[in-house]
């Protein structure tokens, strides 16, 4: 990196300095003057609408149709659902008042007593109250479902200690709900909605997961089951990173969704519940990037070409933008976003160096001298590598060069995580190596209390049971009982 912007913090000095000095420096967000909220910054939310644009299709291509639901919730919904109104009572920020007036001195407002609402309105933690409420209204028939319905918005969960993108009391995300005529079909519908999460995962942001079902004490407040995906940041951390929902019946009947069932009798909708959320930003950021800055995939980088000419005047810049030029449009027409930064109010390596920490894919750097000899040099960012290449037959070399630096952050990632992963039953071992980070996959005795003693001792969590780990006997390390499963067991955000 040049000297201009080398002043990052490293991974092996501080991770979590490292992590919140870039998100900031690589312009994506900042701390706001509300408390426990974010800005996002143009750069930042380009990924994020880059990821929206890409999941918005995948949830279509299932049936699913976008609506949207207000952003405030009575008070006496949340207490419909006894488990869910429990899980979110302590997070919720309410609104008691809908008028201010001037105080007395007039140099400001207050609240105006007389203005108290009959019924507190909450900020929506999550939406399956108002919806619920509003499904009951839609569904009177079998032939009315599946009713399939996403929406993409802010929720407020007011958190003590937060992290930009990972951990805010205002965040962005996208929440599915869908009701349905049988449980069979409803518990189909979030193990598919948890694959759609994955498949995004591992092909767009290149981030390998894991995809399990979570214990009791882990799942969402309300539901019968919750799915997850679990990805491991390079601190040996795991990151919760999509959850989808089975909800059984429980919001049909809280809210008296009933349906007539094809032998026309009265039966409760089956609910599903979906979601992921601006933390798949901080998954991104974690998973891939370096001491140098963000290290991007190709699918996500608002510029996933930058071009950068070397000039000494008017003449050889005239000279270069004119050579530069068809190459900017072939590779545009090749769905290629391309930066041509020919700006002279910054020197060639101040750009190098915030491109590099802003994790642009690829870099061409083009000079008078390179133009002479029909080369132009290619510097791809996930490996840092330079070469000088022909300007024949460039556009196909950069083309082909994307999908390769895409295949290589996610085979890293892979590499790293999978190389993290072991098996333990010992449990005095275990509470040695899980403070270095790691997923553990061990045998557990599906108790409650067995989970509550790995917690307090290690700060370490059953993550989930995994899908892809063979179920073999065993004896739980820490009671040694017969076990019911192996789990994921690490550390987590």
């Amino acid at each position: 990196m040049a000297k201009e912007l080398d002043f990052l913090t490293k991974r092996s000095v501080d991770y979590s300095k490292w992590y919140n000095e870039l998100v900031v420096k690589a312009d994506l967000a900042e701390q706001s003057d509300v408390r426990g909220c974010m800005v996002i910054k143009p750069y930042g939310y380009a990924i994020w609408e880059k990821m929206q644009r890409i999941l918005d299709d995948m949830f279509k291509e299932t049936g699913v149709q976008n609506a949207y639901f207000p952003l405030l919730i009575p008070k006496s919904f949340l207490s419909r659902e006894a488990e869910h109104v429990e899980g979110f009572a302590k997070e919720c920020a309410v609104v008691t008042h809908y008028r201010l007036k001037t105080n007395e001195t007039h140099d400001g407002v207050v609240v105006d007593p007389s203005a108290k609402l009959e019924e507190e309105l909450i900020i929506r933690p999550t939406s399956e109250t108002i919806i619920w409420n509003t499904y009951k209204n839609w569904i009177h028939s079998y032939r009315d479902l599946p009713l399939l319905c996403n929406q993409w918005c802010n929720v407020m969960r007011w958190e003590m200690r937060t992290r930009l993108f990972l951990r805010t009391s205002e965040f962005l995300w996208q929440e599915g709900h869908t009701a349905h005529a049988t449980r069979e079909e409803a518990e189909a519908r979030a193990q598919q909605m948890l694959k759609v999460y994955a498949t995004f995962a591992e092909k767009y942001m290149a981030v390998p997961v894991v995809q399990g079902v979570k214990s009791e004490t882990e799942r969402f407040a309300g539901a019968l089951d919750t799915y997850t995906i679990e990805a491991m940041m390079q601190d040996g951390k795991a990151l919760q990173s999509g959850t989808s929902h089975f909800l059984g019946q429980n919001f049909g009947k809280a809210f008296d969704v009933q349906f007539l069932n094809k032998d026309n009798k009265p039966e409760y909708a089956w609910a599903t519940s979906w979601g992921v959320s601006t933390r798949l930003m901080g998954a991104l950021i974690m998973t891939h990037s370096d001491d140098n800055g963000l290290v991007l995939p190709p699918a996500l980088a608002p510029i996933q070409v930058v071009i950068v000419p070397i000039f000494k005047n008017d003449e050889q810049l005239q000279q270069l933008n004119e050579a530069v030029e068809p190459i900017i449009t072939e590779l545009r027409k090749l769905g290629i976003t391309v930066k041509y930064d020919n700006a002279e109010n910054k020197r060639p390596g101040f750009k190098f160096a915030d491109y590099e920490l802003k994790g642009v894919p690829v870099r061409l750097v083009l000079g008078a001298r390179d133009l002479e000899n029909g080369t132009v040099e290619v510097m791809r960012r996930d490996t840092l590598e330079k070469e000088s290449r022909s300007l024949e037959g460039i556009v196909a070399y950069v083309k082909d060069l994307l999908d390769d630096i895409q295949n290589n952050v996610f085979q890293k990632a892979l590499k790293f995580r999978d190389e993290h992963i072991y098996e333990c039953d010992n449990y005095e071992e275990f509470k040695e190596r899980v403070k270095d980070g790691g997923f553990f996959l061990c045998h557990w005795d599906g108790t409650a209390e067995t989970e509550a003693k790995i917690k307090e001792d290690t700060q370490a969590t059953i993550r989930c049971v995994p899908f892809n780990v063979e179920q073999t006997p065993g004896v739980d390390m820490v009671s040694g009982k017969p076990a019911t499963c192996r789990v994921l067991i690490a550390r987590s955000y």
